[in-house]
């Protein structure tokens, strides 16, 4: 439940944040503006109920506050079943975070600099309370992160004489690094490359044209990767 009116927030963020909208104010519907009551909030079950559109004008209801929620609520769950105690609270937010990550990354390529920030202090500070993996690993698995990426990028550019690699992304893995510690990186990135592959011949079977100028959202692909990651290491401890 927690998962649900949390992703409720944060799929607001996503649609609101990338169009300049601000996040404070009444929750209105984007289509007609009408203020929404308490009725209409309910996560995934208002919707659902409404059939995915408005009461007054009809418009079509963002699929991103349905996946967003669902999504987030999945997360809660798995975290309560994978681990018990505040270890499932810090599990949780790791994923929602991710996941809000992943979805504005899909949507307009942006990994915001506070939400990335947001990440690396909370994976900061759960590791001060004692939170596996001990802050030692997860202050390794910032710096490797961070710098693995950095200096892929910085080479690339220097190669090619171009940009390969969105600045966000380093940024993104010193963040994942803070909270899995410096073991499970290669793990994410490698489980992030295998799922580009597999999207990129999905691409191609399907028809559509994918080249080497085709922007990929390595970031989402790499928050992907990370939450199973948790789950796993957190199965392997416990």
């Amino acid at each position: 439940m927690l998962g649900a009116i949390v992703g409720s927030f944060l799929a607001t963020l996503v649609v609101r944040w990338p169009a300049g909208r601000g996040l404070g104010g009444r929750s209105a519907c984007d289509g007609c503006g009408r203020t929404l009551t308490a009725i209409e909030l309910v996560p995934l079950v208002s919707a659902a109920v409404q059939r995915w559109r408005c009461r007054s004008c009809g418009a079509a209801i963002d699929p991103r506050h349905g996946l967003i929620e669902a999504g987030c609520a999945l997360i809660g769950v798995t975290a309560g079943v994978a681990v018990a105690g505040p270890e499932a609270m810090a599990g949780a937010m790791f994923g929602w975070l991710l996941l809000t990550l992943a979805a504005l990354d899909v949507a307009v390529l942006w990994l915001p600099d506070r939400l990335t920030g947001t990440l690396a202090v909370a994976g900061l500070a759960t590791g001060a309370l004692g939170v596996w993996p001990p802050i030692e690993d997860r202050l390794i698995g910032g710096v490797a992160g961070f710098g693995v990426l950095w200096l892929i990028a910085a080479a690339y550019r220097r190669i090619r004489g171009r940009t390969g690699m969105g600045g966000g992304d380093p940024k993104l893995l010193g963040a994942i690094g803070l909270w899995l510690g410096w073991r499970m990186l290669p793990a994410v990135l490698l489980l992030a490359s295998l799922i580009g592959v597999g999207l990129v011949l999905a691409a191609r079977m399907s028809g559509r044209t994918v080249s080497r100028e085709t922007a990929m959202p390595f970031g989402a692909l790499m928050a992907v990767a990370a939450y199973p990651a948790w789950l796993v290491m957190i199965g392997a401890v416990g």
